[in-house]
């Protein structure tokens, strides 16, 4: 699926919306996003040797993880994070990397969902960590 698509499911928008494409098999979310190197995150981060903040990778996963639920089908659901846990930063992604996200639920109870998720440039793991959020009806107001 291409970003309109992906749009259909979730919530973000530009700048936020981090997920590229994404193609969805077998209970398993692969999606890609390309670091172009003008994005605002990379702007102080660093200058003259920019990296993507791991903080960033970590909300690619989460896109990539709510991309197994169809939250945006009637717009009455936004998924937030409820925790990370072992998350792990194995190698720096730069502009020009491709990176691929693999996420899995592993388990759901109610309204809360546990994910395991990945990421990888060039087949190699940059990120791992195991997400959850929850699905949380909007309120107008």
């Amino acid at each position: 699926m291409d970003k309109n698509e992906i749009k259909k499911i979730l919530p973000h928008r530009e700048p936020m919306l981090l997920i590229d494409e994404a193609e969805l098999k077998d209970g398993v979310s692969v999606a890609k996003y390309t670091v172009r190197g003008d994005e605002f995150f990379l702007q102080g981060h660093f200058p003259n040797n920019p990296v993507v903040p791991g903080v960033i990778l970590c909300e690619m996963m989460a896109q990539s993880a709510c991309l197994l639920v169809n939250v945006n089908d009637d717009a009455e659901y936004t998924p937030f994070f409820t925790s990370m846990n072992n998350v792990k930063f194995k190698k720096k992604v730069v502009p020009g990397d491709c990176v691929i996200f693999k996420s899995e639920i592993q388990k759901q109870k109610d309204i809360f969902y546990f994910v395991k998720s990945t990421g990888y440039v060039n087949d190699v793991l940059c990120v791992s960590g195991e997400l959850s959020f929850a699905l949380v009806k909007n309120t107008e107001g």
